[in-house]
Protein backbone atom coordinates (compact mmCIF):
# COMPACT_ATOMS: atom_id res chain seq x y z
CA UNK A 1 0.00 0.00 0.00
CA UNK A 2 1.26 3.44 -0.85
CA UNK A 3 0.41 6.49 1.08
CA UNK A 4 -0.46 9.54 -0.90
CA UNK A 5 0.30 12.89 0.54
CA UNK A 6 -2.00 15.61 -0.38
CA UNK A 7 -0.20 18.74 -1.37
CA UNK A 8 -2.14 21.85 -0.58
CA UNK A 9 -1.39 25.04 -2.33
CA UNK A 10 -2.67 28.38 -1.39
CA UNK A 11 -3.77 30.53 -4.25
CA UNK A 12 -3.29 34.19 -3.90
CA UNK A 13 -6.01 35.89 -5.82
CA UNK A 14 -5.34 39.39 -6.89
CA UNK A 15 -7.92 41.44 -8.60
CA UNK A 16 -6.54 43.14 -11.61
CA UNK A 17 -7.60 46.74 -11.63
CA UNK A 18 -9.49 47.61 -14.76
CA UNK A 19 -8.47 50.95 -16.18
CA UNK A 20 -11.05 52.77 -18.23
CA UNK A 21 -10.09 54.85 -21.25
CA UNK A 22 -9.90 58.63 -20.93
CA UNK A 23 -13.37 60.20 -20.93
CA UNK A 24 -15.28 56.93 -20.46
CA UNK A 25 -19.00 56.61 -21.05
CA UNK A 26 -21.09 56.94 -17.88
CA UNK A 27 -22.23 53.32 -18.26
CA UNK A 28 -18.59 52.18 -18.24
CA UNK A 29 -17.98 53.98 -14.95
CA UNK A 30 -21.17 52.58 -13.41
CA UNK A 31 -20.35 49.07 -14.65
CA UNK A 32 -16.91 49.34 -13.02
CA UNK A 33 -18.44 50.62 -9.78
CA UNK A 34 -20.96 47.79 -9.88
CA UNK A 35 -18.20 45.19 -10.27
CA UNK A 36 -16.39 46.28 -7.10
CA UNK A 37 -16.96 44.18 -4.00
CA UNK A 38 -16.50 46.74 -1.25
CA UNK A 39 -18.17 50.05 -0.58
CA UNK A 40 -14.73 51.70 -0.25
CA UNK A 41 -13.68 50.50 -3.72
CA UNK A 42 -16.95 51.72 -5.22
CA UNK A 43 -16.43 55.16 -3.70
CA UNK A 44 -12.82 55.18 -4.91
CA UNK A 45 -13.95 54.47 -8.50
CA UNK A 46 -16.62 57.18 -8.33
CA UNK A 47 -13.99 59.67 -7.17
CA UNK A 48 -11.41 58.58 -9.74
CA UNK A 49 -13.80 58.98 -12.67
CA UNK A 50 -15.69 62.01 -11.40
CA UNK A 51 -17.41 63.95 -14.12
CA UNK A 52 -20.21 66.52 -14.31
CA UNK A 53 -22.39 64.13 -16.34
CA UNK A 54 -21.98 61.36 -13.77
CA UNK A 55 -22.77 63.74 -10.92
CA UNK A 56 -25.83 65.08 -12.78
CA UNK A 57 -27.40 61.66 -13.24
CA UNK A 58 -26.61 60.67 -9.64
CA UNK A 59 -28.22 63.89 -8.38
CA UNK A 60 -31.28 63.29 -10.57
CA UNK A 61 -31.55 59.74 -9.26
CA UNK A 62 -30.88 60.30 -5.55
CA UNK A 63 -32.05 63.86 -4.76
CA UNK A 64 -35.73 63.73 -3.80
CA UNK A 65 -36.15 67.38 -4.85
CA UNK A 66 -35.00 66.63 -8.41
CA UNK A 67 -38.44 65.75 -9.74
CA UNK A 68 -38.74 64.25 -13.19
CA UNK A 69 -41.50 65.66 -15.39
CA UNK A 70 -41.15 62.91 -17.96
CA UNK A 71 -43.88 60.28 -17.46
CA UNK A 72 -42.80 57.23 -15.46
CA UNK A 73 -42.44 53.87 -17.12
CA UNK A 74 -41.03 52.62 -20.42
CA UNK A 75 -40.11 55.21 -23.04
CA UNK A 76 -41.06 54.52 -26.69
CA UNK A 77 -37.75 55.19 -28.41
CA UNK A 78 -35.68 53.38 -31.03
CA UNK A 79 -32.27 52.27 -29.74
CA UNK A 80 -29.28 53.68 -31.60
CA UNK A 81 -27.89 50.63 -33.43
CA UNK A 82 -24.89 52.09 -35.25
CA UNK A 83 -21.47 50.73 -34.27
CA UNK A 84 -19.95 52.24 -31.13
CA UNK A 85 -17.79 55.25 -31.84
CA UNK A 86 -19.41 56.22 -35.11
CA UNK A 87 -22.64 58.08 -34.52
CA UNK A 88 -23.38 58.16 -30.81
CA UNK A 89 -23.49 61.14 -28.57
CA UNK A 90 -22.81 60.67 -24.89
CA UNK A 91 -24.03 61.88 -21.54
CA UNK A 92 -20.76 63.81 -21.28
CA UNK A 93 -22.11 66.01 -24.09
CA UNK A 94 -25.83 65.88 -23.28
CA UNK A 95 -25.88 66.32 -19.50
CA UNK A 96 -26.29 70.09 -19.78
CA UNK A 97 -29.70 69.51 -21.40
CA UNK A 98 -31.07 67.31 -18.61
CA UNK A 99 -32.57 70.33 -16.82
CA UNK A 100 -35.33 70.39 -19.48
CA UNK A 101 -36.69 67.17 -18.00
CA UNK A 102 -36.84 68.27 -14.36
CA UNK A 103 -39.46 70.28 -12.51
CA UNK A 104 -38.39 73.91 -12.42
CA UNK A 105 -35.79 73.40 -15.15
CA UNK A 106 -37.51 74.81 -18.22
CA UNK A 107 -41.19 75.37 -17.58
CA UNK A 108 -41.68 77.15 -20.92
CA UNK A 109 -41.58 73.88 -22.89
CA UNK A 110 -44.83 72.18 -23.78
CA UNK A 111 -45.24 68.59 -22.60
CA UNK A 112 -45.15 67.35 -26.18
CA UNK A 113 -41.95 69.26 -27.02
CA UNK A 114 -40.24 68.07 -23.82
CA UNK A 115 -41.10 64.42 -24.45
CA UNK A 116 -39.98 64.71 -28.09
CA UNK A 117 -36.65 66.20 -26.97
CA UNK A 118 -36.24 63.38 -24.45
CA UNK A 119 -36.86 60.69 -27.06
CA UNK A 120 -34.50 62.38 -29.54
CA UNK A 121 -31.78 62.52 -26.88
CA UNK A 122 -32.26 58.82 -26.04
CA UNK A 123 -32.11 57.84 -29.70
CA UNK A 124 -28.79 59.64 -30.14
CA UNK A 125 -27.15 58.22 -27.03
CA UNK A 126 -25.19 55.00 -26.73
CA UNK A 127 -27.85 52.34 -25.95
CA UNK A 128 -26.46 51.69 -22.45
CA UNK A 129 -26.47 55.39 -21.59
CA UNK A 130 -30.05 55.71 -22.86
CA UNK A 131 -31.04 52.87 -20.51
CA UNK A 132 -29.35 54.70 -17.62
CA UNK A 133 -31.35 57.87 -18.33
CA UNK A 134 -34.56 55.83 -18.42
CA UNK A 135 -33.70 54.35 -15.02
CA UNK A 136 -32.71 57.72 -13.57
CA UNK A 137 -35.90 59.49 -14.67
CA UNK A 138 -37.80 56.96 -12.55
CA UNK A 139 -35.20 57.15 -9.72
CA UNK A 140 -34.47 53.47 -10.22
CA UNK A 141 -30.72 53.32 -10.86
CA UNK A 142 -30.25 50.91 -7.93
CA UNK A 143 -32.25 48.25 -9.76
CA UNK A 144 -29.36 47.87 -12.23
CA UNK A 145 -26.28 49.09 -10.36
CA UNK A 146 -25.18 48.39 -6.80
CA UNK A 147 -24.78 52.01 -5.81
CA UNK A 148 -26.43 53.84 -2.93
CA UNK A 149 -27.16 57.40 -1.89
CA UNK A 150 -24.67 57.03 0.99
CA UNK A 151 -21.88 56.04 -1.43
CA UNK A 152 -22.61 59.05 -3.62
CA UNK A 153 -22.62 61.34 -0.57
CA UNK A 154 -19.23 60.01 0.54
CA UNK A 155 -17.72 60.12 -2.94
CA UNK A 156 -18.95 63.65 -3.66
CA UNK A 157 -19.22 65.68 -0.46
CA UNK A 158 -19.38 68.85 -2.59
CA UNK A 159 -22.89 68.04 -3.88
CA UNK A 160 -25.55 70.17 -2.26
CA UNK A 161 -28.63 67.99 -1.77
CA UNK A 162 -32.14 69.40 -1.80
CA UNK A 163 -33.72 72.62 -3.08
CA UNK A 164 -33.79 71.65 -6.76
CA UNK A 165 -37.42 72.09 -7.75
Amino acid sequence: MTTQTKKTTTRKTTTKRVKLPPNPFVHEVLDLVDSQRTKAKKIEILQEYTDDALKAILIWNFDPTAISIIPAGPVPYKENEVPVGTDHTSLRREWKNLYHFLKGGNDTLSTMRRETMFIQMLEGLHPEEAKIICLVKDKDLESRYKITYEMVQQAYPDIQWGGRS
